[in-house]
């Protein structure tokens, strides 16, 4: 049977892996990304201000695949109920069984002039072109602007702020939030600790402040006013992709339709008690397990001859254990009911991406982001 896994993201990854271990070797496993490599994404930020760690954040599929093949193409379109995708090259790929994990990508909202202006962060890519510009604009101590103060916004503008103190720079950072605080979603409390991260570091933050439109020199807000610039970042939002209705909602047991199942930050899980699970990397790996034992669960029940009632599901239980994000060379972190700051905070923020990688089998990585982590 052909085993089809579309994306190898947080959730596609981890799937492959765990398929791999529970499939009989009879089944051919085939994971679809158009990126030879799996990225770190929760430490792509870090590019902007140590370009050397991208090695140790990009990790080739070759070497962490045991008998799954990787396709390096991109998905244009899954039929989940006829079980059939398209690539972008037009070739169609049948399965008997299939998971949609193809991420998300940076929403832009139509506002005029922002996708040509501003440079989003979601790749290693961007986040090379994001250091190029800062270093550019530090030459004129110019105004650097992200547009968006959610997790990734706040840690692109650490890194900065970090970046133009190492270069001696007086550049100006500005944050703009369209919602009437940053990290929108996120306790209170937290939110506080984040605040006082970014003012301790001179990072100018305007709330209730939307962007409506930008040029090449010039940001358009939504009260009227304008911002002059000379880098512009924008991570102001996520949508699904088009190759599967964007996000589709899913239950608890991650099912698309009959033998497609979608999870990660591709879909709207609502979870066994019926809340809604959060875009996010830890949700995505999570959800891995419970979409690997229910798509092994149902190949076993067909290579039977389907005979009897569908053995029942696994639920995808959500519970998130904390939150982590880093400031520069600081870090909040949200573990329970605690608030962790400063040492404590940093010491959870380098077990996270070490134990991450270790649990993919990149064990030389984790090594490498440990040293570049101590430096």
């Amino acid at each position: 049977m052909r085993v089809a896994v579309f994306g190898g993201g947080y959730a596609g990854l981890p799937l492959v892996r765990r398929l791999e271990r529970r499939l009989p070797a009879t089944d051919e496993i085939v994971l679809f990304d158009e990126s030879p490599t799996h990225t770190v994404r929760h430490e792509v930020h870090r590019v902007v201000r140590r370009p050397d760690i991208a090695e140790a954040i990009a990790l080739p599929f070759e070497e962490l695949l045991d008998r799954a093949r990787h396709r390096q193409k991109r998905v244009a379109e899954i039929d989940p109920d006829r079980q059939v995708a398209t690539l972008s090259d037009g070739e169609t790929v049948e399965y008997d069984a299939g998971a949609v994990a193809l991420g998300v990508e940076t929403e832009f909202y139509g506002l005029e002039g922002v996708r040509e202006h501003a440079t989003p962060l979601r790749t290693v890519e961007h986040a090379r072109q994001v250091r190029a510009d800062a270093l550019e604009a530090f030459e004129a101590d110019g105004r650097i602007v992200v547009g968006g103060a959610g997790l990734s916004g706040i840690q692109v503008a650490g890194e900065l702020a970090a970046l133009a103190g190492e270069q001696d720079a007086d550049a100006t950072m500005t944050v703009l939030e369209q919602a009437d605080t940053i990290a929108p979603g996120f306790p209170a409390d937290m939110r506080r600790a984040l605040r006082e991260e970014l003012d301790a570091r001179g990072i100018e933050v305007r709330t209730g402040s939307g962007v409506k439109r930008a040029d090449d020199a010039t940001i358009a807000l939504e009260d009227g006013s304008e911002l002059a610039y000379d880098q512009f970042v924008w991570t102001g939002g996520i949508r699904g992709t088009e190759a599967v209705s964007h996000r589709p909602a899913v239950p608890a047991t991650l099912r698309l339709a009959d033998r497609t199942f979608a999870l990660g930050d591709a879909a709207r899980v609502t979870d066994i008690d019926g809340r809604p699970a959060p875009a996010s990397a830890h949700t995505a790996i999570r959800q891995a397990p419970v979409a690997a034992e229910n798509l092994a669960t149902l190949l076993a029940y067909d290579r039977e001859g389907a005979r009897g009632l569908e053995p029942r599901l696994e639920r995808y239980d959500y519970d998130q254990l904390g939150w982590l994000v880093s400031v520069g060379d600081g870090a909040v972190a949200k573990v329970g009911p605690q608030v962790l700051r400063g040492a404590a905070a940093t010491t959870v923020k380098r077990s996270v991406g070490v134990g991450y990688l270790t649990s993919i089998g990149a064990v030389r990585d984790a090594v490498e982001l440990l040293a570049e982590e101590l430096q």
